[in-house]
């Protein structure tokens, strides 16, 4: 089964975050990526996934989140996997932006 989902992340909308030094933007988007990532592979072995293709960007301080899942859907919904792998992303860019990451992968 092939599903998709998407997070949106808005700089704007988190003006209540903490002052602290912003990250670059390669930065946002790396930490976006391997926590959606990380979700996957959470519910699924590598070799079970037949396709995923997580599309991070972040431009102007919007954060756009694509995962796009092929999983067997035998133990877990993969619709569900993937709309918590774009929120594991959105949140792990709020947790860096809070200043509660370390930066490091």
């Amino acid at each position: 089964m092939a599903l998709a989902a998407a997070a949106r992340w808005d700089r704007a909308a988190r003006a209540a975050r903490k002052a602290v030094a912003e990250p670059d933007d390669e930065t946002v988007v790396q930490t976006a990526a391997e926590a959606a990532e990380g979700v996957v592979f959470a519910h699924y072995r590598q070799s079970e996934v037949r396709d995923l293709d997580v599309t991070v960007t972040f431009e102007e301080g919007v954060l756009e989140v694509d995962v796009y899942l092929n999983a067997p859907d035998d133990d877990v919904d993969p619709d569900a996997v993937a709309d918590e792998a774009a929120r594991a992303a959105r949140d792990a860019v709020d947790e860096l932006f809070a200043g509660d990451g370390d930066g490091a992968a």
